[in-house]
């Protein structure tokens, strides 16, 4: 099976980028380059010649060191068809289906728009990893800038399918003002007590919150458990519809 060894560096306030690489072929990548500096320092300490930018969407914090990257190393940028006129430097457009390649690691493109009207992930299925962008975090989702509630809950649900064992990589660490809203929906979860002193402990250290397993997110994430009645009910809404839940715990999460 073709994997990828897969670095993590922290940018600007909150961000993370993610360094993977080919062994080998020798191929590098880089996906959701928000800025270029500490992406370029860090890849000449590896000596990994980067190929491919991977861009999930047009945001300026995951594109905005494309260009300087796509000078420094003459590679393909790779982003999404439908934001493809924000996505500077592009030179592949894809969609979901799409297979995109790092030597002779695969990687499925998965249609994850909601966050922005076009936004993609990254599945390395032989990896086990995803790289979702903006659209799952730990114990939270992302915000809905260009889609609606039913959207999201569609392409979360794609995500909750994928195997339990799945590595996410997400584009930011929101995971302490995640577990509070988490908790306060649901105080009895001894497991989502549990990963929230984990991630305070991280962060004290500073350390990082990726990757993180979907098996984790099933058990702890309110945003993947509105179809759940036991917990629909728990927090006051039993005979809404998923996507009413939905919108409602995002609203409830927009103004905290």
């Amino acid at each position: 099976m073709a994997r990828v060894e897969v670095k993590v560096v922290k940018v600007l306030r909150d961000n993370y980028v993610f360094l993977l690489n080919h062994r080998a072929s020798g191929s590098a990548a880089v996906v959701d380059p928000g800025i270029a500096g500490p992406i370029l320092t860090k890849l000449d300490q590896l000596a990994w010649r980067v190929r491919k930018i991977f861009c999930t969407h047009h945001h300026t914090d995951q594109v905005g060191g494309n260009l300087d990257l796509k000078r420094s190393f003459h590679c393909e940028v790779i982003g999404p068809k439908a934001e493809a006129g924000r996505i500077p430097g592009i030179t592949s457009e894809v969609v979901e289906g799409d297979k995109v390649m790092l030597g002779d690691a695969e990687a499925l493109v998965m249609d994850l728009s909601g966050h922005t009207a076009g936004h993609i992930g990254y599945w390395f299925k032989d990896s086990g990893a995803l790289f979702c962008g903006d659209v799952l975090y730990p114990m939270g989702c992302g915000r809905m800038f260009e889609g609606d509630a039913e959207q999201m809950w569609g392409r979360l649900r794609k995500i909750r399918a994928l195997p339990p064992d799945t590595k996410i990589y997400c584009a930011h660490e929101y995971a302490e003002r995640n577990y509070k809203f988490a908790r306060a929906l649901d105080p009895a979860n001894a497991v989502l007590r549990s990963r929230g002193e984990w991630f305070r402990n991280q962060m004290q250290a500073g350390g990082i919150g990726v990757p993180f397993t979907l098996s984790d997110e099933l058990q702890t994430n309110p945003f993947l458990r509105v179809d759940d009645p036991v917990f629909v009910k728990q927090i006051g809404m039993a005979g809404k519809s998923a996507v009413e839940v939905f919108a409602e715990l995002r609203r409830r999460r927009d103004d905290v």
